[in-house]
């Protein structure tokens, strides 16, 4: 094998197949990104069995040919490289030659043929999405992704279409995370994709209108974007009923400015360090919400103009759970729908519909 490529372009595709290699494998050859040279441009692929991403890369190929090197030194060695042409080539004893100017690298590499194959994906169901929209559905989301391993379904996001929409939901049993966008399309689908996987789509994924196809099996799911095909399994088992947890009704609505509501939460939230739950306590009147915290370290108060609808309450929450929510909402006005100090609260933009957060609050002792 014998090629040369721009060490941009290179270091780019070597980072987009990275993103699949965990490191965490029983299978010393998994540690390795798989490179074939064919034709006019390099096929680069990184894989933990459970999620594969392959991209391409133009090269100028002189020799065709598959190897598999060591994923980690690899691209430490091309991002260390001048900004210039790299040449690499296959010597004897399982060594590749790696040259950019005056620097010379020699590098073991791993024989191709022990790699183990992609999943054959049949493309017969799929649909089409603007990249940056499903960027923005994932980034709004995945934050509520449960971590802890007890219930693996949770560990990733419920991936939905019904009814011309699409829906993203994720839910740790303290908050839950529903986005939607009109999609158009009459089909079906219900599959629970890992969390760990969209986070690595939404790295690659442009802030553009450009469509990703994504397909399905019964196992697995498929993003095409064009140069690049990101493959991960399904999680296995029925995603919770999520329509059923968000309340149908509520008796207190609050208008606030999303801003200034986050600015005052972070500040109290300072004093609620030092303890597991960050309990700060929100006490909700005809024109403003009082923002408290105590602690050992100390104690603090904010007061911020709202516009208020129903009831006065007191309620408390974790102040990690509404700042997550806060920091994912693109716009600024948000209305806060609650019902009384025990019950979610939901969280939503005031001027469109496509998303709803709803956050579990925390038990007073009275």
């Amino acid at each position: 094998m014998k090629f040369s490529c721009e060490k941009q372009k290179l270091q780019e595709g070597i980072s987009i197949s990275n993103k699949a290699i965990t490191g965490k494998t029983t299978m010393p050859i998994l540690e390795g990104i798989y490179i074939k040279a064919f034709k006019n441009s390099l096929t680069l692929i990184g894989s933990d069995m459970d999620l594969s991403i392959e991209t391409s890369v133009e090269a100028d190929v002189i020799e065709e040919g598959t190897i598999v090197v060591d994923s980690k030194i690899f691209s430490e060695i091309i991002r260390k490289l001048p900004n210039s042409d790299v040449y690499i080539e296959t010597l004897d004893n399982d060594i590749i030659q790696i040259t950019c100017e005056k620097s010379i690298f020699n590098l073991v590499y791993m024989k191709a043929e022990d790699y183990p194959s992609l999943p054959e994906i049949k493309e017969n169901i799929s649909v089409e999405v603007p990249q940056d929209i499903l960027k923005s559905m994932i980034r709004g989301t995945s934050f509520a992704v449960a971590q802890d391993e007890t219930r693996p379904i949770l560990q990733g996001i419920l991936f939905e279409i019904k009814d011309k929409k699409l829906n993203l939901v994720a839910l740790d049993g303290y908050r839950m995370a529903v986005r939607s966008e009109y999609l158009g399309s009459d089909d079906n689908i219900d599959v629970v994709i890992p969390g760990k996987t969209l986070n690595e789509v939404a790295k690659i994924l442009e802030d553009a209108e450009n469509l990703v196809k994504i397909t399905f099996t019964d196992n697995h799911i498929l993003f095409n974007l064009d140069k690049t095909k990101i493959v991960s399994r399904l999680l296995e088992g029925k995603f919770v009923n999520y329509v059923s947890l968000l309340p149908q009704e509520h008796k207190i609505l609050v208008e606030v400015n999303r801003h200034d509501l986050q600015n005052c939460i972070e500040r109290a939230s300072l004093m609620s360090k030092d303890s597991n739950s960050n309990l700060i306590k929100l006490d909700f009147n005809e024109d403003n919400v009082i923002i408290t915290s105590n602690s050992q370290l100390g104690k603090v108060r904010e007061e911020l103009n709202i516009n208020l609808q129903g009831e006065e309450l007191q309620i408390a929450f974790n102040s990690r759970y509404i700042l997550d929510v806060l920091k994912n909402i693109d716009e600024n006005e948000i209305y806060m729908e609650m019902t009384s100090s025990v019950s979610p609260c939901i969280i939503r933009c005031k001027s469109n519909d496509n998303s709803r957060y709803l956050v579990l609050p925390v038990r007073l002792m009275r």
